[in-house]
């Protein structure tokens, strides 16, 4: 240990999180930072190794922090990274979490095909080699990961997901994260969710010519739907439900809930049912994030929003 790192109190760093995010390029390290960083993390990404110590020698933590270590580092060595976690794990009295992003070369060189990008260890060969290489280097630290999540059939929604229900937890309090998700059965059901309502029995705002452009934000749309006389029935007992099963869930330690809501088209009704859920739950003090899967395909239809509450 040099003269500049010195230890700190234990007690001062035990409550929050150090996640060490490591994996081959291509896996998802920058989404999983970005969603560690939206759930209150400081988020350091490919810092140079010497730099590491002196990140947890200073004042004590106020929040989680997670940094993103990258083979491509100029000072990247298994023996060094290794030795350093161990430091850490002296300056603040706990052990930093080891998370490593697995994805088989296949899906990783698909990635790059899709992007066009070279890879950072064999820019002036194919990405195969690169890629082949970079697996080799960080087998050690795959062996040794607390945490391996592969995110080869992951999309960065799930992935995002996957952080949450990891390390979404506040403070230490036992939290329960709610993603709600609206989509199309044309399309298939949805990755990753625990319940799917199917609500196409509700009237269908597609066969309103007026009401066909919009989606199930525009408050026409969602007043045709509410309109139903099927919905208010429907949605207290929706929200009954959910109200007994969500603090079951919390007091079961389950920290994540994925709900999905279909309709035909994914554009109408799910929605309404999504946005509608979101404000009552979040109301209700939940920490609800929303997804309309199928909004995302349409011109201007960027959909995703996250934190609508805190639990």
């Amino acid at each position: 240990m040099t003269d500049a790192v010195r230890p700190r109190e234990a007690a001062n760093t035990s409550a929050h999180d150090i996640v060490i995010m490591t994996g081959p390029a291509g896996a998802g390290r920058s989404t999983a930072i970005r969603a560690l960083e939206d759930l209150g993390f400081e988020a350091i990404d490919n810092l140079p190794l010497s730099f590491l110590p002196r990140l947890f020698a200073g004042p004590p933590l106020t929040r989680p922090v997670v940094v993103g270590v990258d083979a491509r580092n100029r000072e990247f060595a298994i023996d060094r990274l290794t030795a350093l976690l161990e430091e850490i794990a002296g300056l603040v009295g706990r052990a930093p979490t080891l998370v490593y992003l697995d994805c088989d070369a296949g899906t990783l060189i698909r990635r790059y095909s899709e992007t066009r990008r070279r890879h950072p260890l064999s820019p002036h060969e194919t990405p195969q080699v690169g890629i082949d290489r970079e697996i080799s280097l960080l087998a050690p630290l795959r062996a040794r990961a607390d945490v391996l999540i592969d995110t080869g059939a992951l999309t960065p929604h799930d992935l995002r997901a996957e952080m949450e229900r990891l390390f979404g937890q506040e403070d230490g309090a036992e939290t329960l994260a709610v993603s709600l998700q609206s989509f199309s059965y044309k399309r298939g059901t949805p990755r990753g969710v625990d319940m799917v309502i199917d609500v196409r029995f509700l009237r269908n705002p597609h066969w309103d010519e007026a009401l066909r452009p919009l989606d199930g934000r525009d408050p026409l749309v969602a007043a045709f739907v509410a309109a139903d006389p099927g919905y208010g029935p429907f949605y207290a007992r929706l929200i009954d439900l959910l109200r007994f099963l969500l603090p079951a869930y919390r007091a079961e330690g389950k920290s994540y809930f994925g709900l999905g809501m279909g309709c035909t088209g994914g554009k109408h009704r799910s929605v309404v049912l999504v946005e509608a859920l979101a404000k009552t739950l979040a109301e209700d003090g939940w920490r609800v994030s929303i997804r309309h899967r199928d909004l995302e395909r349409t011109p201007g239809g960027t959909a995703l929003g996250l934190g609508m509450g805190v639990a």
